[in-house]
C-alpha cells in the first residue's frame, strides 16, 4: 500500500472536528437563547404580564408558537434556536416594539437581543472551539 503522507489521519480527524462543533454547539446555543430572552423579559413593558410570558426560546427542530414575531411559525433549522415574542393569545408584540400612531413604541425585542447578544455569542465560540480541541 503506497503511503499516503497521512491524508487519511487528517481526513478523519477533520471530520470529527466537524462533528464535534456541531454536537456541542446545540447546548450553547439554547443556554444562549433562554440569556436572550432573560434580557428581552427584563425590557417588556409590565402592563399585565402576558407579552413577558409570551417570550419564547425554540430549539432547533421544533415549531416557534403561532402568531409569533418575527416571522410568524415555523421550524427551526438545524444548530439555531429561535427567540420569539407572542402566541395565539398576544398578538402585538410588534405593535410594542414599533409602535403605532395612537401608542409610543416601547422597545425591548430588538434593545434586549443587542444587550445579551455579545455573550452568548463568545459562549457558543468558546464551546465549539473547546469541543474542535478535544475532538480526536
Amino acid at each position: 500500500m503506497a503511503d499516503d503522507g497521512g491524508l487519511k489521519s487528517f481526513r478523519s480527524r477533520m471530520r470529527a472536528m466537524v462533528k464535534a462543533g456541531k454536537d456541542s454547539a446545540s447546548p450553547a446555543l439554547l443556554q444562549g437563547g433562554y440569556e436572550v430572552a432573560d434580557a428581552m423579559e427584563a425590557l417588556a413593558p409590565e402592563e399585565d404580564g402576558d407579552l413577558k410570558g409570551s417570550i419564547a426560546v425554540t430549539p432547533a427542530g421544533q415549531m416557534t408558537p403561532p402568531y409569533s414575531q418575527p416571522g410568524g411559525s415555523h421550524v427551526v433549522p438545524e444548530n439555531q434556536v429561535a427567540i420569539t415574542a407572542g402566541n395565539s393569545d398576544v398578538r402585538y408584540p410588534h405593535l410594542q416594539e414599533y409602535g403605532t400612531r395612537h401608542h409610543a413604541a416601547q422597545p425591548f425585542f430588538w434593545p434586549g437581543f443587542r444587550l445579551a447578544r455579545k455573550k452568548a455569542e463568545n459562549r457558543i465560540k468558546r464551546q465549539i472551539a473547546k469541543a474542535i480541541r478535544e475532538a480526536r
